[in-house]
Parts: structure tokens; C-alpha cells; sequence
């Protein structure tokens, strides 16, 4: 005899929103299993706004409120009975960020938690990132989002370091990311993985998703440092254009993951790492299951 649970998790990031339906599989004496039954993603870049004037515009604000709508009748057709929605770094980066959660309130009956980056990393911890750490490797944990990065170190299969960094995809594409902030990062990757040996990086994000993706790999097998240099040469060689035209890549996605890869590419070798591994996990999946662990 089994029991469905069905749990929704909304992620407003920098450069989109996302709505992930799950459907977890209750069985007694067995693991409870989490099976996604949709996932909706809208490319609202708030980043723009706030990154450079410091506030969401009330042009983004209505299309929020259309989403958060929307998402709110979804939940209803799946027959959602819990559900939590985060804001990560442009909604507690933004001015107005606390008022448009209120207005977001009233108008679409969608309470929206402005979580921090530690605890943005927290959830995506709570993820199904355990099972990707064996208690004898060390491990890079990589979280590429548009407004900030999350870097989390594992080894003897516990988290030993955690840090969030103002340093995103859509942050570079505005060039708001000095050299001060890349060597904080350097710094930090050198300074925590000193005297690990044979560091693995496990990369999550859309960006880093749609690039392996094109490769064609199983997604248990990793991409070497010297392959996802080649990825990222091919795709810097295309033009914006191109890459949509001849790589059906998003129009939210095809400038995005240049900085995406670059950031990738510099933790690798600041920490070593030979080879990346790129399990489909992230923000959404660590809420639903911070929320049915009661970690949240």
C-alpha cells in the first residue's frame, strides 16, 4: 500500500522563477521516494532591475503577480496540499523587496520567504545531494544562481564549510563583479580545500543542467576540467544569436551561461578538481524536501 503525497516548492531567482510540482511516494519500511511532476520556469529577470537601479520595476512586479497567479491555480489543479515559496539574492538585494512580497500577498494569496545565502545553501543541502557523497572523497559543492554563488565543502561525508558570494551570471553580464570579489572567491576555495587531496566538483544550476545536457553524457558520468573548458570555448565562440538559432538554447539562457561556465571553470582550478559531476538538484528540490523533513 502506497501514499502520494504532492508538495510544491517556488524558487524566485535572479534571472527566473520556478514552480516544481512533486509527487513523493509514501511506502512502509521503504524510503519515501520524491518524483517531479512538473516544472514551470519563467524567465522574469528581477537581477536586471535591482543589480543596477537597486529596485524591482513595477513592470516586473505585474509580472510577478501574473506568475505567482498562475502558479497559485497550478497548485490548485494538482491538488498541492504544501508549499513554499523563496526568494533568493535580487529579492533581499532589492529596495522594495520586503513590499513586493506584501503586494505578492494580497493579490496572489502566495506568502514568499526572503531567505539569506546561508540558508539558501542550507536547503539545497537538504537536496539529494547525499547521495552523491561517499564518506572517502572530498567534495566542491558548486550552486551558480543569477545574483549569487553558494560554495559548499563536504568531506567524511559532512559539510565542513559554507559560503555565499555577490558574484552571478546576471551580476556579470552588468559587470558588477570586481576582482576583489573573484580573488574573496579564490581565496576562500584555496584556503578551505587546503590539504584535501582529489577534490570532485558537483555543479548544480540551469546553466551548468543545459550544458551537459548538449553533451549527451549519462548523468553519472562527470565532465573533466579540460572538456568543460571545450564546451565553454565553443559556446563563447557563437554569437548570442547562434547560440539560440543552432543550440535551441532560451533567449534567457543563451547569455547567461557564459559567466555561468566561467565561474565553474575558475572554482575547478582554484580547488583542483579534475571533473565535475552534474546531478539534476537545486533550490526547488531542497525546499520540498527541507519541508517534508520539517527542516525548514
Amino acid at each position: 500500500m502506497i501514499q502520494i503525497k504532492k508538495y510544491a516548492a517556488i524558487d524566485i531567482g535572479s534571472n527566473a522563477m520556478r514552480l516544481l510540482i512533486m509527487n513523493i511516494i509514501e511506502q512502509k519500511g521503504k524510503e519515501a521516494q520524491f518524483n517531479k511532476s512538473a516544472l514551470i520556469r519563467v524567465p522574469i529577470r528581477l537581477g536586471q532591475d535591482v543589480f543596477t537601479v537597486g529596485e524591482i520595476s513595477e513592470e516586473n512586479i505585474d509580472r510577478m503577480i501574473d506568475a505567482m497567479k498562475a502558479f497559485k491555480l497550478l497548485m490548485k489543479v494538482y491538488k498541492i496540499e504544501k508549499y513554499m515559496a523563496c526568494a533568493t539574492s535580487a529579492m533581499r538585494e532589492a529596495y522594495n523587496g520586503k513590499e513586493v512580497t506584501e503586494i505578492i500577498k494580497k493579490k496572489a494569496d502566495i506568502k514568499i520567504d526572503i531567505i539569506d545565502g546561508k540558508k539558501e545553501a542550507a536547503i539545497i543541502a537538504s537536496s539529494d545531494l547525499h547521495q552523491f557523497i561517499r564518506t572517502n572523497e572530498n567534495y566542491l559543492y558548486v550552486d551558480v544562481g543569477g545574483g549569487s554563488t553558494e560554495f559548499s565543502l563536504f568531506s567524511d561525508g559532512k559539510m565542513i564549510a559554507s559560503k555565499s558570494f555577490k558574484n552571478g551570471t546576471v551580476r556579470l553580464l552588468n559587470n558588477m563583479v570586481n576582482d576583489i570579489v573573484w580573488h574573496e572567491i579564490e581565496k576562500w576555495i584555496k584556503t578551505n580545500t587546503e590539504g584535501l587531496e582529489d577534490i570532485i566538483m558537483i555543479g548544480s544550476g540551469g546553466n551548468i543542467n543545459k550544458t551537459f545536457k548538449l553533451t549527451g553524457k549519462s548523468q553519472d558520468k562527470p565532465l573533466s576540467y579540460k572538456y568543460l573548458k571545450g564546451q565553454f570555448d565553443k559556446l563563447n565562440a557563437l554569437t548570442y544569436e547562434q547560440r539560440i538559432a543552432e543550440l535551441a538554447l532560451n533567449t534567457d539562457r543563451a547569455d547567461v551561461i557564459i559567466p555561468a561556465l566561467t565561474i565553474y571553470l575558475r572554482a575547478m582550478r582554484w580547488s583542483g578538481a579534475k571533473n565535475i559531476y552534474v546531478p539534476k538538484i537545486g533550490l526547488s528540490d531542497g525546499i520540498v524536501k527541507a519541508m517534508y523533513y520539517d527542516r525548514i
